[in-house]
C-alpha cells in the first residue's frame, strides 16, 4: 500500500469523524432544547453516519484518484476499528451482531463513496 494511499484513507478518516462529531453536537443540543428523546432520534444518528461514511469515502477518493474502492473500504475499516477501540478499551465492550451488521453497510457506503470520488477527481497531475 502506497503513501499516497494512506494519506487519502487518513483524510477521509478525519472528514469521517469531523462530520460524525459536528452532527453530534448539533444534536445534543436538539435533545437539550426540546422534549425529544434518543430513542427518537436513532434513525436520524444512523442515517448522519451512513452519510459521513460515504463523504469519507468520497474525500478518500478524490484525494487517492485510483483504487477507489480500496481507498473507500480501507476509510471505512479504519473508522470501525476506531469505534471498536474506543468501546472496548474505554467501555469494556465487544461488537454484538447488530452493530457488526451496521459497520458492513458502512464499510459499504464508503467503499462506494470511494468509487464516486475517483471517478469525480481529474485525473490530470
Amino acid at each position: 500500500m502506497s503513501r499516497r494511499m494512506v494519506t487519502s484513507m487518513g483524510f477521509g478518516l478525519v472528514v469521517v469523524l469531523t462530520i460524525i462529531m459536528v452532527s453530534s453536537f448539533l444534536l445534543s443540543l436538539v435533545l437539550r432544547f426540546s422534549n425529544l428523546t434518543e430513542q427518537s432520534l436513532t434513525w436520524v444518528i444512523l442515517g448522519l453516519s451512513a452519510i459521513a461514511l460515504f463523504i469519507g469515502g468520497i474525500v478518500s477518493g478524490k484525494k487517492g484518484k485510483e483504487k477507489g474502492w480500496l481507498l473507500g473500504a480501507g476509510t471505512g475499516l479504519m473508522f470501525s476499528l476506531v469505534v471498536f477501540l474506543v468501546q472496548y478499551l474505554g467501555y469494556q465492550i465487544k461488537f454484538d451482531a447488530e452493530q457488526y451488521m451496521y459497520h458492513a453497510g458502512y464499510l459499504l457506503l464508503s467503499a462506494l463513496g470511494g468509487v464516486m470520488g475517483v471517478n469525480l477527481s481529474s485525473h490530470r497531475n
